[in-house]
């Protein structure tokens, strides 16, 4: 075993480990090799993901999985391509490529960490943050109203998108294996916990 898939950085209780474990298992299952896949992810919790999913990955500039995903599965259609982004970048900061992703509709499995919250910068409300939750950045309540992914997913021409939560594992495998299998874009938003910022 590579001891870098098994040296996890991440926070005691993150639940980042689960939604790991039901992607490996998805691969395995689907008799998917390490030379057939890559897994593409940024920095921060979630870009840690590829670390620990032994195959080809890429951890990419700033804000860039989905274009750099876009170019992995143009470059060679015959990989499985997996992209891994958490919901603050992937519904925010850079919710253009999300879109246009959904849109161009190529063979992407899209899997959001989705803990409702900035958690590499310590807990500010992100775009999935219920209304009412205090965070770093709204400590009397977010007056925000939070997106569905789900919905901007659908509306932006995506065929498959579903929602689960990363403490059903077995459930979220096979969804996860369901959306590998689609034969175009597909969003997999799992809900979590945070256990280090997540307070609601």
């Amino acid at each position: 075993m590579r001891t870098w898939l098994i040296n996890i950085q991440w926070c005691p209780g993150c639940w980042d480990t689960l939604i790991i474990a039901a992607i490996k298992s998805a691969f395995r299952e689907l008799g998917i090799e390490s030379h057939q896949r890559v897994v593409v992810s940024w920095v921060g919790c979630s870009g840690k993901a590829s670390q620990y999913i032994d195959g080809y990955a890429a951890e990419t500039l700033h804000w860039r999985t989905l274009p750099f995903a876009t170019w992995v599965k143009m470059a060679n259609p015959e990989l499985t391509v997996m992209a891994v982004w958490g919901d603050g970048d992937g519904y925010g900061i850079w919710m253009g490529h999300f879109i246009h992703a959904c849109k161009r509709d190529l063979d992407i499995t899209y899997v959001v960490f989705n803990n409702e919250t900035y958690w590499l910068t310590t807990g500010q409300a992100s775009p999935t943050t219920p209304i009412w939750a205090k965070t770093k950045t709204t400590p009397t309540g977010n007056t925000s109203a939070p997106i569905d992914p789900i919905a901007l997913a659908l509306t932006s021409w995506a065929k498959f998108a579903k929602r689960w939560d990363s403490s059903k594992m077995a459930e979220l495998k096979e969804i996860i294996k369901e959306a590998i299998q689609h034969k175009g874009f597909s969003l997999v938003d799992v809900t979590q916990v945070c256990p280090s910022f997540k307070r609601w």
